[in-house]
């Protein structure tokens, strides 16, 4: 375990080096670039995300939206899962593909992220926890596939739930 958050830290480290952070304007190649870096379902960009959302400032020269609503009008942390940061670097993906006009594109793979960040939350539990906390990921990630960047109710992702419930259920029966 512990050999693992090294080679992530030290995989993560070696991101932020790849990508030069400029004394001058950053062009629109080169914001793509890192927000392509950002948004990508792997612990390497997960944690140099991380790292650039915890230094902000250093990022500056590249424009980037940090802003976020969490999980807009869903639970942040439903029946107790910290779900927080995970919404917050998805946020930091619709935003910022957004404001470049290359939402469309990439919509899937910062679900995906999305997707990644909460399952490296459930992660860290075990048995009926962390099945549970499995289970709200997956609904709060096919909420965000179906419904994107709408804001989406509770009753929007129970349906989802539901939804995916009965899937499953006709699955194993078939």
């Amino acid at each position: 375990m512990v050999r693992r958050a090294l080679a992530t830290a030290t995989l993560s480290f070696a991101a932020l080096l790849a990508v030069p952070l400029p004394a001058h304007a950053v062009t629109l190649e080169q914001k793509v670039a890192v927000l392509s870096s950002f948004t990508q379902p792997t612990a390497a960009s997960a944690a140099s995300w991380l790292a650039a959302w915890q230094n902000q400032q250093a990022w500056a020269d590249y424009g980037f939206d940090w802003s976020t609503d969490l999980c807009s009008s869903s639970p942040d942390q439903p029946l107790g899962f910290d779900f927080r940061m995970p919404c917050r670097r998805h946020d930091f993906g619709y935003r910022n593909y957004k404001a470049v006009n290359l939402f469309s594109a990439n919509k899937a793979h910062v679900d995906d992220a999305f997707y990644f960040d909460m399952r490296q939350v459930c992660a860290g539990y075990s048995g009926v926890a962390k099945s549970t906390c499995d289970g709200l990921a997956w609904t709060y990630y096919q909420a965000v596939k179906q419904f994107g960047s709408l804001k989406v109710t509770k009753e929007q992702i129970e349906r989802v739930r539901q939804a995916s419930e009965r899937a499953a259920a006709l699955e194993a029966q078939g």
